[in-house]
């Protein structure tokens, strides 16, 4: 289980575009890595926006926002076209970003247990140390949250 002051598992994965994008890339900035379960979805979809919404302060702040799910680059493109989202979105399609991260975890739903990312977000500073873990996030207020730890 990753602890805070530690530092950030490194990994590359494809945005909505295709295109590598890499932790290490990114180092001199803050970065806020999240991860949700689906593109689409009620709870997913308030906290992307809400995050989106958010932008212009995050990026005064040297910081990078990135979203990480299992869902694919098309998925990914229609979901940053229907709400005009201003950050990445990543791939996770082999799960390896989100087991590193101990967010692929057993969950429950309606009585079903089955394997799948619990909501998570990951403050890294810019010399690639975790400063925050937020997990289980709760979505209405997370982006406050966050916005503290930059």
């Amino acid at each position: 289980m990753l602890r805070e002051k530690q530092s950030a598992p490194d990994f590359t994965l494809r945005n909505q575009e295709g295109k590598p994008v890499s932790l290490k890339t990114l180092r001199g900035k803050n970065i806020v890595l999240y991860f949700y379960p689906k593109d689409m979805t009620p709870g997913c979809t308030k906290e992307a926006c809400d995050f989106n919404s958010s932008l212009p302060v995050i990026r005064k702040k040297n910081t990078v926002v990135l979203g990480v799910s299992f869902d694919d680059e098309k998925k990914h493109q229609k979901f940053i076209s229907k709400y005009d989202l201003g950050f990445d979105l990543l791939v996770d399609a082999d799960k390896k970003v989100a087991k590193a991260y101990g967010v692929y975890r057993k969950k429950k739903f309606m009585g079903m247990e089955f394997m799948g990312i619990v909501r998570s977000t990951f403050v890294i500073d810019p010399d690639g140390k975790i400063k925050k873990i937020f997990s289980p996030v709760k979505v209405f207020g997370h982006t406050k949250e966050v916005m503290q730890h930059l």
